[in-house]
């Protein structure tokens, strides 16, 4: 702010200098009275020569106090400078002042908490020795009573346990025959049981021989009803003409429980006839089977020959 204000003088004179310059310049030009004897080229070159000269010591004297406001300038920016760095020196040797008086403080301050410290610790440690002695004494006091009362205890349990594995063995002895008796029972109840099952085994396993026989002729008798029947209901739906007179077709068929065809596929034979025979067991689309189990199983995957048959 110091330096505006230096510089605002110089730079008010100056430029009222020039101005009051360039106005004379310019009246003196303008309101001189020409010369009525003198020729108008000689009356003009002196006017136009000093127009020039002054023109060029105004420049002159312009660059000068242009330099000379440089000058002025640059001076107060180093002085400036120069103060700034004055003061930045300045604060910080009060600043490292005041760091040393603060070290020397904590020192003492550090040095009193040690001589502190180190007298307590003194006192803590003469305490410290005092109770370890007390606790030491009354630790082997308690290791003498804890010595008696474990030999007795000892002593004691070693009676305790011997009567206790007298009483165990005889325990397992009588267990060892009880167990004994009890597997010999065992052994023999399993003898008569595995003779009363083998001889029902046999019994069950002849009557079942005979059933089974029986069954299976049922089973085969039922097998090739339903058969009959399927074949039936496959000629019902089946459309034929004169050119597979003679001819036949081999199917595979797979039946839900219900009769639901589920799947067909032809194996050999005429292709006009299987083709035939494929349209008739889809047109069918349920075909007849038996609500017993053992007959459905044999027949829920069978292969019939189909062959057409003309009336």
């Amino acid at each position: 702010m110091a330096a505006k204000s230096q510089l605002t003088l110089p730079i008010t004179i100056s430029a009222g200098v020039h101005v009051g310059v360039i106005v004379a310049l310019a009246l003196g030009i303008s309101f001189d009275d020409k010369p009525k004897h003198l020729p108008q080229a000689q009356q003009s070159e002196p006017i136009v020569q000093a127009v020039v000269v002054d023109q060029q010591r105004i420049n002159e004297h312009a660059e000068k106090l242009k330099k000379q406001r440089a000058d002025t300038a640059r001076i107060e920016r180093e002085r400036q400078a120069e103060l700034d760095r004055q003061a930045r020196k300045a604060k910080d040797e009060v600043r490292k002042e005041q760091e040393r008086i603060k070290q020397l403080e904590n020192q003492r301050k550090l040095k009193e908490q040690e001589t502190l410290k180190a007298n307590n610790a003194a006192k803590a440690a003469k305490l410290k020795e005092a109770e370890e002695k007390a606790k030491a004494q009354k630790a082997a006091d308690l290791r003498k009573k804890q010595e008696a009362e474990r030999q007795a205890a000892e002593k004691k349990a070693a009676e305790k346990r011997k009567a206790e594995e007298a009483a165990a063995a005889k325990k397992r002895e009588d267990e060892r025959k009880r167990k004994e008796e009890a597997e010999r029972k065992r052994k023999a109840e399993e003898a008569e049981r595995a003779r009363q099952e083998r001889e029902m085994a046999e019994a069950m396993a002849a009557e079942q021989v005979a059933l089974s026989a029986t069954r299976n002729k049922q089973v085969v008798s039922e097998v090739n009803k339903y058969t009959a029947m399927i074949k039936s209901t496959i000629q019902r739906n089946l459309v034929v003409d004169e050119s597979m007179r003679g001819k036949s077709c081999r199917v595979f068929i797979r039946l839900a429980q219900d009769g639901f065809v589920t799947a067909s596929q032809t194996l050999s034979g005429d292709q006009v006839v299987c083709r035939a025979a494929k349209a008739a067991i889809n047109k069918a689309g349920r075909l007849p089977v038996s609500a017993e189990a053992d007959v459905y199983n044999k027949m829920k995957e069978i292969n019939l020959t189909v062959s057409p048959e003309f009336n």
